[in-house]
């Protein structure tokens, strides 16, 4: 496992919430997902109001133990049950639940759905694998078609992100204890290994982000912490290392958690967690080049972060201090501003606008 303790939370105050089965309303809505086993319990996955902005929160819809990271396809929603038994849940925008699948894996901590819509894959980092669930007719999970399993040189493998690339060809999982970016192709929901990309021993890679352009990719390194600079060939499907550049502006521990590319692709954040900041970068070509300082998030454990539709404000999941800041953005330079407000919410581990 990784060094650091995923669950090791700060004490926060949970807002109350009414528990409500309803999943979408007329009003704008976003979704929190928090892990309701861990010290404070989170709620799984509350419905907030979205406003001009900030959260404000409605109601919880039950049943969603450990929601640690969504992905949305039209009107199902899909979650991570982030538990020593791995289970992803489907639900329709009622609030129904669809249904619970097992990810044939431990602390699922990631998942998207195939841009082709016939499937949701997942990464499993406590066993460091990736499960295919094929989607049925209304966004219901059959049983899964394949897994792949993840080796590390030394230690253990920890799949922590499976994403498409661009292009649609190519399935990329991160491996933070493999330390590794694997390339997949998807063909009838099997998993066919393309290329590994093996990074130096200990770089512990946790997410990337691809430019909107296609032909790089950013990888933030949790324990090292650094971004990595990947040249992405979607024409042969392979990964190429190039710029290494740091993310934290104190001596740390710092351990990088998300990572985001504006839709412009003019700019590149990462989130620091141990100096709870955010790094802003400017692209430069294929190169990175810090903007200022970095900019204090406003709680505790950066896990997360998000754009707002307009990308004038970044909304932070605070993991350790359970809350939910937003910071102003200007997207003509990029430039961060200190949080504005936050909402409540206990062991919070995700977002989605």
């Amino acid at each position: 496992m990784s060094p650091l303790p995923r669950r090791a939370f700060l004490g926060a105050t949970a807002l109350a919430l009414t528990a409500t089965p309803a999943l979408a309303s007329p009003k704008r809505t976003a979704f929190v997902g928090s892990y309701t086993s861990s010290e404070p319990a989170g709620h799984g996955l509350d419905v907030v109001t979205v406003g001009t902005p900030g959260l404000r929160a409605d109601h919880t819809v039950p049943g969603v133990p450990d929601a640690s990271w969504f992905a949305r396809r039209g009107n199902v929603l899909y979650s991570t049950n982030e538990s020593d038994t791995g289970t992803v849940t489907a639900l329709d925008v009622s609030g129904r639940i669809l249904g619970t699948r097992p990810t044939l894996g431990s602390l699922p901590t990631h998942l998207s759905v195939h841009p082709s819509g016939k499937y949701l894959l997942t990464a499993n980092y406590g066993s460091g694998s990736v499960v295919v669930h094929p989607i049925l007719a209304g966004g219901r999970l059959g049983e899964a078609t394949d897994l792949v399993q993840h080796s590390a040189a030394s230690g253990e493998p920890h799949a922590h992100q499976v994403v498409t690339d661009p292009s649609g060809r190519w399935v990329l999982s991160v491996d933070l204890g493999a330390d590794s970016v694997y390339v997949y192709r998807l063909d009838g929901g099997r998993l066919t290994l393309h290329q590994q990309l093996e990074l130096p021993a200990g770089t512990g890679p946790r997410h990337l982000t691809f430019h909107p352009a296609g032909p790089l990719a950013y990888l933030a390194c949790e324990l090292t912490p650094v971004v990595t600079v990947l040249g992405w060939h979607a024409g042969t499907g392979t990964l190429t290392a190039e710029q290494v550049v740091d993310t934290a502006t104190s001596p740390g521990p710092n351990y990088p958690g998300e990572i985001a590319a504006s839709a412009d692709g003019r700019f590149v954040y990462t989130s620091v967690r141990g100096e709870n900041t955010i790094a802003t970068f400017a692209v430069r070509g294929r190169e990175l080049q810090r903007l200022g300082e970095n900019v204090p998030t406003g709680g505790v454990w950066p896990r997360h972060f998000t754009f707002d539709t307009g990308q004038r404000w970044l909304y932070v999941s605070n993991q350790r201090s359970g809350t939910v800041t937003w910071l102003p953005r200007d997207p003509a330079t990029g430039a961060l501003g200190t949080a504005r407000g936050s909402l409540a919410v206990p062991s919070v581990a995700v977002v989605l606008l």
